[in-house]
């Protein structure tokens, strides 16, 4: 299990030393969370964050797009650093030429679904060029809510139909994962976990990914 913990976490008075921190403790990606105050009511980050960010590590950085028209924001975060970009099937953007507009920049596509939206209405998105399903654990927004435990369920359905179109795709969970879910997640098949109050709240962070990884 791969641990990308999410900076809308971290202390921004001190961003690239949170970055530093989290890679330091063993992360494998760092989570933007991306708000357009329409798509969610949240407003957070922009592409000038994520390059100033940048010099600080090579580690993946896995953008989560969740904003109203993904297609229109996918060059400025091309250009600011990003190695994955993730945006939501129920945005208003057109999935497959924003899955291209990704690939075309020779950056890896996610696409993502929100807790009511169902697998089987993401099957006619998925093909060699999409790197990452990101599954929401919790309604988009804000941190800190609690996992819906049907999340675990709708993992294990991804993760077959996947198997039968293309197994190397990863599946990232985002929202509520901690020490008492991620085992189940992992044995239904989540590769990678977003965790963000967990991993930035903890005072021994290492031990927290640790942990997690663990478990």
């Amino acid at each position: 299990m791969k641990i990308a913990p999410s900076i809308l976490s971290c202390d921004f008075s001190c961003m690239g030393n949170e970055v530093k921190s989290i890679i330091n403790a063993g992360a494998e990606f760092v989570h933007f969370d991306v708000m357009d105050g329409r798509f969610v009511p949240n407003i957070f980050f922009a592409p000038d964050i994520t390059k100033s960010l940048r010099k600080f590590s090579n580690i993946l950085f896995d953008i989560h797009l969740m904003v109203t028209d993904p297609i229109n924001h996918i060059e400025r975060f091309a250009l600011s650093g990003a190695d994955i970009i993730s945006f939501h099937v129920e945005s208003k953007s057109d999935v497959n030429k924003t899955i291209n507009s990704i690939k075309k920049r020779e950056l890896k596509p996610g696409i993502v679904i929100n807790p009511k939206t169902l697998p089987e209405e993401i099957i006619k998105y998925i093909n060699d060029d999409v790197y990452m399903i990101v599954i929401m654990g919790v309604e988009p927004g804000f941190s800190g809510q609690k996992f819906i435990p049907e999340t675990t369920e709708k993992v294990a359905r991804v993760k077959q139909i996947i198997e039968k179109i293309n197994p190397n795709i990863l599946i990232e969970v985002d929202g509520g994962v901690g020490e008492f879910n991620i085992k189940k997640l992992r044995e239904a098949g989540a590769d990678v976990c977003v965790s963000g109050s967990y991993v930035f709240s903890s005072k021994d962070r290492k031990k927290a990914i640790k942990l997690l990884k663990d478990s």
